[in-house]
């Protein structure tokens, strides 16, 4: 499928927005995809070096977008609000023939909203979690999108219900993390002893996660290592400065001497190498899912901000491997329950129950299943239709 020959002769150009690293990898993966069916299209917006890479035309870079917590965003509250409005303000002098949001709901909603009603469509691509909080979003999103794009199936038949036009393209990290190799392919490609156990640490990609879990992971590696001293720990960081941060933690917690490997990004190996994993909430407990590797989520936040967050949610879970299994398959151990103690006598029932380490495997191969449908190509060819009209 792709554009008739009249309409492909002339450029076409799509205004997109991506507010994270997440949604610089799909916005990549996207501008790909759409530049096999339209070689002409011209990208513009906020992106990151992926989306760069790709041929985007960058006009602020979404570091600026790339904050989280509530007390953390109203400090940026202002010139977040100023991209905003100058982004809206050249869309709408010169108009997208399609723009798409890419997460980051509480920027690209509004804008969306305003672009629709200048006769733009609309694409958002990964829905809001609706069927965690804020229910009533579902509202504005019917408002603001012309066609909704999600990476769950479950999540389609919500907008469907709302009347919302609506494709399950699936996750492209069922798609991606499919040719990651396996454990003992892993363990050779990093140097690894094949019998060691060993525990891979996420403990988030910003640097504010750092700042409030990197000694929490430090002091759970060296309970761990105190009870287990064969066991081996792999930390993939993926910038300089998160690198630096949790260098730093493990020399403040005289912990120079632990059996632990910083690698500088690679986490997909290091999970698949992985016995078992310690993951912040996020996007990281699906790919370690995905791996169908065992894990324990944790996440730590400002008091406040945790604060503010308590009885807005709808689900008992933070993770999305029990969101989607609808269950808690895995532990969660959340702000003052994450202790050390906590997280590593967690962490050595896991690695000490060979069935529970099975039954999770499988249960997770069959959600990655579920998910892979070519993603990138799935979500352009939704789009194509509104770059037709």
């Amino acid at each position: 499928m792709a554009l008739s020959a009249e309409r492909a002769t002339r450029r076409r150009t799509v205004g997109i927005v991506a507010g994270e690293a997440s949604g610089d990898l799909l916005g990549s993966q996207l501008i790909g995809a759409l530049h096999e069916l339209v070689p002409q299209l011209h990208f513009t917006g906020i992106g990151g070096p992926r989306m760069e890479a790709a041929g985007m035309e960058v006009l602020f870079p979404l570091e600026k977008l790339a904050v989280r917590g509530y007390l953390e965003v109203a400090r940026h509250f202002f010139e977040i609000v100023g991209i905003r409005r100058k982004l809206r303000r050249r869309f709408v002098a010169d108009p997208p023939d399609v723009f798409i949001g890419i997460d980051a709901p509480d920027f690209n909603l509004d804008l969306e909203l305003s672009l629709k009603a200048h006769g733009i469509p609309t694409v958002h691509y990964v829905s809001p979690a609706i069927w965690m909080w804020r229910k009533r979003r579902i509202h504005k999103i019917k408002q603001a999108v012309s066609k909704m794009l999600t990476l769950f199936p479950f999540e389609a038949s919500l907008y469907r219900q709302a009347g919302v036009d609506v494709a399950f393209v699936g996750h492209p990290l069922a798609d991606m993390l499919d040719r990651v190799p396996k454990r003992a392919a892993a363990r050779e490609q990093l140097r690894l002893p094949l019998s060691a156990p060993i525990i891979a640490l996420l403990p988030g990609s910003r640097q504010s996660e750092l700042e409030h879990m990197a000694d929490l992971f430090v002091q759970t590696a060296k309970q761990i290592s105190e009870r287990l001293p064969q066991a081996l720990f792999l930390v993939p960081l993926v910038t300089r400065e998160t690198r630096e941060m949790f260098e730093i933690a493990l020399y403040r917690n005289q912990a120079e001497e632990l059996p632990l490997t910083i690698l500088f990004g690679h986490a997909p190996d290091a999970m698949s190498a992985a016995d078992v994993v310690l993951v912040a909430s996020g996007t990281a407990t699906l790919e370690a899912a995905l791996l169908g590797k065992p894990m324990v989520i944790t996440y730590k936040m400002p008091a406040a901000s945790y604060w503010l967050l308590q009885g807005r949610g709808y689900l008992p879970y933070y993770g999305l491997p029990n969101i989607l299994a609808g269950e808690f398959v895995v532990p969660e151990i959340i702000q003052d329950d994450a202790t050390p103690q906590n997280l590593s006598q967690a962490l050595l029932n896991l690695l000490g129950d060979e069935a529970v380490r099975t039954r999770l495997e499988r249960k997770f191969s069959t959600l990655s299943a579920s998910l892979q449908r070519g993603a990138a190509r799935q979500a352009a060819l939704a789009v194509l239709p509104l770059l037709e009209a």
